[in-house]
C-alpha cells in the first residue's frame, strides 16, 4: 500500500512510469500494474519532474518594489542606495510576511529549494532574524539555504566582517561576499581569500556575488578560482553574477574558463536580472551582461539558471517562476538546439540542485518525494509554455494544484477547447 502514486507520467528523460510514495520518500519508480494507494494522480501524457530549485535570491528584499521609492535609473548602484535606506526602516515582521508571500507563489510553481542572500551589513542583523525565521516556518515544505551577505562589502563598513561572522554564528549556512564593491581591486582580493578561508575553517559552502560589473577588468572570479583550488571547495563554492566576464578579452578568458573547471566550483548566471541590470553606461552596441554560459557548459563546469530579484529596488517584475528564468536564459545564451534547451531544463532542476548540495533530490527510490507535474509532455515543451503546475508535491504531501491552462473558445467552425500544447509531444531530440 502506497500513501500516492503519481500514474503513468512523463520523465524528464523521456521515460513514461508511475512513481509511488510513501511517507515523505519515493518508494518506487516502475509501472504499478496492481499496487493500492490512498490517492492515485493521473499524469498520462504530463511531464513529471523534481521541483524546480532557485540557487540566487534575495528573500529580504522581495516584494518591496517601490519602497522607499522606484528605482528610476534602473542600475544596480541606485538599487543598492535604495536598499541601504529600506533596511534601515524595515521590521523583521515586514520582512517575514513579505518572504513568506513570496514562499506561497514558490509553492505554486513548484519552486520547492531558495538559496537566499541575506544583507549582513547592518549591526542590528534584522534581515538576519527575520530570514531565519522564515526558514524555520517553511520547512516542511520548502528547502531554504541562507546566505551571509556583506552587502556593502566586507572590509568597506568597519563592522561587515564582524556582522558576517555573527550571521554565521547565528546558523546561517552559506558564506558569502561581494569583492567587486570593495573600495578597491585589492581590498576585493582580500576579502575573496579572507571569505574562502572562513568557508574552509567552518566547513561551510561559499557563494560570492562576484564581478557583477560591465567592466572587464573585474577580474575577482579568478582569485575565487584559485582559492576554491587551494582550501580543496570545490562545488561548495560557487560563483553568481560574473557579468564581467562578457566584456573580457577572449584570450584572458580562454585561460580563465580552465581554472574555474580546475577548480570544481560552480557558475550561477542570473539573466532577468543581469541583461536589465548591465550595460545602462552604453549607448550602442549595448552590452547585456550574460556570462559565458555556453562556453562553460562546454569545459564541465556546472552552471545553474537563477532569478535574483522579484519585485524589489532591483526588479519590478518576477513570477518566482524558475521556467520564466530558464526561457530568458536559454534566449540570452543562444541555447536553441533542442539539447541545449533541455540543458536548460536541467539547469533550473538537477543542476541548480547540485549546486545548492541538495540532500534526497531527485526522482529514484529513496529520494524525498518532492515532485512537480506540468501541463506539457517534455522539457522543451515546458520551456516554451511555462504551462500550469497541476500538483507540486513536497515531501510526501500535496501542497498546490491548478487546472490546465486550455481556452475555452466560441468560435463557429472550431471546436470548443484549444489546448496550448503541440500536437506531437514525442519530438524532445537530443
Amino acid at each position: 500500500m502506497f500513501d500516492l502514486i503519481v500514474k503513468g507520467g512523463t520523465l524528464p528523460d523521456g521515460r513514461v512510469t508511475d512513481i509511488g510514495i510513501k511517507g515523505d520518500r519515493i518508494a518506487a519508480v516502475e509501472l504499478l500494474e496492481d499496487a493500492e494507494a490512498r490517492e492515485v494522480i493521473d499524469a498520462t501524457g504530463d511531464l513529471v519532474c523534481p521541483p524546480f530549485v532557485d540557487p540566487h535570491f534575495h528573500m529580504d528584499a522581495t516584494l518591496s518594489y517601490g519602497l522607499p521609492r522606484v528605482n528610476a535609473s534602473g542600475t544596480l548602484l541606485e538599487g543598492i542606495a535604495l536598499w541601504g535606506e529600506l533596511r534601515e526602516i524595515a521590521t523583521v515582521e515586514e520582512m517575514v510576511e513579505r518572504a513568506l508571500a513570496y514562499c506561497d507563489w514558490a509553492v505554486g510553481m513548484g519552486l520547492l529549494a531558495i538559496r537566499t542572500h541575506v544583507d549582513t551589513t547592518p549591526d542590528h542583523l534584522r534581515g538576519v532574524t527575520a530570514m531565519l525565521e522564515v526558514k524555520r516556518r517553511v520547512a516542511d515544505y520548502i528547502d531554504l539555504q541562507l546566505v551571509a551577505f556583506p552587502q556593502d562589502g566586507l572590509y568597506r563598513t568597519t563592522t561587515g566582517r564582524e556582522n558576517l561572522i555573527r550571521a554565521l554564528d547565528m546558523g546561517v549556512d552559506v558564506v558569502g561576499g561581494i569583492p567587486h564593491f570593495e573600495r578597491t581591486m585589492e581590498d576585493g582580493r582580500d576579502s575573496v581569500r579572507d571569505l574562502a578561508r572562513i568557508a574552509a575553517d567552518r566547513g561551510l559552502m561559499l557563494d560570492l556575488h562576484c564581478d557583477e560589473t560591465d567592466d572587464p577588468m573585474s577580474r575577482h572570479v579568478e582569485t575565487l578560482a584559485a582559492e576554491v583550488t587551494r582550501h580543496g571547495l570545490g562545488a561548495r563554492a560557487a560563483g553568481s553574477h560574473l557579468t564581467s566576464m562578457h566584456s573580457m578579452d577572449n584570450y584572458y578568458v580562454s585561460k580563465l574558463l580552465p581554472l574555474i573547471a580546475e577548480s570544481g566550483m560552480t557558475a550561477i548566471p542570473n539573466p532577468l536580472i543581469n541583461i536589465t541590470l548591465q550595460g545602462r553606461h552604453d549607448t550602442f552596441p549595448k552590452r547585456r551582461g550574460l556570462t559565458r554560459v555556453k562556453e562553460m557548459l562546454g569545459l564541465g563546469i556546472t552552471v545553474g539558471w537563477g532569478q535574483d530579484c522579484v519585485l524589489d529596488p532591483w526588479y519590478s517584475l518576477g513570477t518566482a517562476d524558475m521556467l520564466d528564468v530558464a526561457f530568458m536564459g536559454l534566449h540570452v545564451a543562444q541555447m536553441t538546439h533542442p539539447a541545449e534547451m533541455a540543458k536548460c531544463f536541467d539547469m533550473v532542476t538537477e543542476g541548480n540542485a547540485r549546486i545548492m548540495n541538495l540532500d534526497g533530490y531527485g526522482i529514484r527510490p529513496g529520494a524525498k518525494a518532492s515532485l512537480v507535474l506540468l501541463d506539457a509532455g517534455s522539457p522543451t515543451e515546458a520551456l516554451r509554455l511555462r504551462p500550469a503546475r497541476l500538483a507540486v508535491i513536497s515531501k510526501g504531501k500535496v501542497v498546490s494544484r491548478t487546472a490546465r491552462g486550455n481556452h475555452d473558445l466560441a468560435i463557429d467552425g472550431r471546436p470548443p477547447i484549444a489546448r496550448r500544447r503541440a500536437l506531437d509531444i514525442s519530438r524532445d531530440t537530443a
